[in-house]
């Protein structure tokens, strides 16, 4: 969420920074700025009427010690006028105060400046590509025909235990999945990440904290009786960890990741392009959270993406790193880069990982701070990234990796897997 201190001072580069996003806020934004005039005068108000109130209680106190009672009471209704005035004007300003934030909660965070203008995902910018893709012949098949044939994933089964969007994962498929994700654990360990494992359902805080809710409670799985909701991502319960804390300098930076199934509805999605593990309503990802000072943080994003690439690296699967446009940037990032591999049997590019620097817009929902080297209490710079979403991972490396005989794995994942080939 937007500063309000911050939108008062800079409302003007904030609503053109915001065209990037292919919308105008103009008009909500001077919303909010007249509801927080509004609020400041009657905060003013309230301010004079508790200094009036103040100094005619010394007044009375006064005449009652010098033994003016009647003088003194006559003077109590006044205080009475001023007890009433005072609680009409605080529920006022309540009234204002809360018409000013629900209407915050609806601003999108301001693009960095780097981000580039465009209206969806077909306007992103290639920053890098790596590795070259991989010649399968004539015979090649995509995961999910390979899946079938080596027995590794039942789409099917799934389906009936659950619904669509639910795999089960069978055999060397199931290691192959829980290699991934102890690889991943592991190489987050080596670079000073403090792994948790959270809790997989939130409360609506919480949702609200990160700013899931109410942006995208459309694709949560919400369990009503309990007002509970499935998370869509670590990065959720993991950071909220940091809800209502306040830090020293010297603690960051702080470092974190997790593994969790992930939940989401993906209301709408059908059709090629989701079929097998291309989408999924569960799914396995490890996380990666940073809290950072905010002189730091996009240094701590180049290194975020730098520890994503040589995941992909070490995996020998084909990557290109875009940067997202401001049509397709999600509401609570300030910059985000987005990590594709190469499916060689589809012929598309999966993403498998996004990295974004928030600033200060989730910790201000968060009131997550730290007192600097002055002593003044300043919003933190919260970040995330996925090391790594496993669906698209084990779809390319099934695919990318196949050959007449069967499938080999990479040598990352040997001691992991306890095996080399899939056959």
């Amino acid at each position: 969420m937007l500063e309000i201190h911050v939108l008062r001072e800079n409302a003007p580069e904030i609503i053109e920074g915001l065209k990037k996003r292919n919308h105008d806020f103009t008009a909500p934004i001077n919303e909010i700025l007249e509801l927080d005039e509004k609020r400041r005068a009657c905060q003013q108000k309230m301010d004079q009427v508790l200094a009036e109130s103040n100094a005619l209680s010394r007044d009375i106190g006064d005449l009652f010690k010098r033994g003016k009672a009647e003088e003194a009471n006559a003077m109590r209704a006044k205080s009475a006028e001023y007890k009433e005035e005072s609680h009409r004007l605080k529920e006022e300003f309540q009234e204002l105060d809360n018409r000013m934030n629900e209407a915050l909660h609806h601003v999108p965070n301001v693009p960095n400046t780097i981000v580039p203008a465009g209206n969806s995902d077909k306007d992103n910018e290639v920053v890098h590509s790596e590795g070259e893709t991989p010649n399968l012949g004539e015979n090649n098949l995509p995961h999910w025909e390979l899946a079938d044939k080596y027995d590794l994933i039942d789409f099917d089964l799934g389906a009936k235990i659950t619904g669509a969007g639910f795999p089960v994962y069978k055999g060397k498929g199931a290691k192959l999945q829980r290699a991934l994700i102890n690889f991943f654990l592991d190489e987050a360990d080596k670079a000073g990440y403090n792994e948790v494992i959270p809790p997989h359902m939130v409360n609506e805080e919480s949702g609200f904290g990160t700013g899931q809710l109410p942006d995208k409670e459309g694709q949560m799985y919400h369990a009503t009786v309990d007002n509970l909701y499935l998370i869509p991502t670590a990065e959720v319960p993991v950071t909220n960890i940091f809800r209502d804390v306040i830090l020293e300098s010297k603690q960051f930076p702080i470092k974190m990741c997790a593994y969790t199934p992930c939940f989401r509805r993906e209301a709408g999605s059908y059709g090629k392009d989701v079929r097998g593990l291309n989408r999924l309503h569960q799914f396995d990802k490890v996380e990666i959270v940073q809290i950072q000072h905010p002189d730091q943080s996009y240094d701590t994003l180049t290194t975020m993406v730098d520890h994503v690439k040589g995941l992909l690296q070490k995996l020998g699967l084909q990557f290109r790193i875009l940067r997202l446009c401001g049509g397709d940037l999600g509401f609570t990032s300030a910059l985000t880069y987005d990590m594709e591999v190469f499916s060689a049997a589809q012929e598309r590019w999966l993403e498998v990982s996004s990295i974004s620097n928030f600033e200060t817009f989730q910790a201000n929902r968060l009131k997550c701070r730290f007192r600097d080297e002055n002593g003044k209490t300043r919003l933190v710079h919260t970040l995330n990234g996925s090391a790594l979403a496993l669906p698209r991972i084990v779809a390319a490396l099934l695919e990318n990796n196949q050959d007449a005989d069967g499938i080999r794995i990479p040598e990352c994942l040997h001691k992991y897997t306890g095996f080399e080939r899939i056959d």
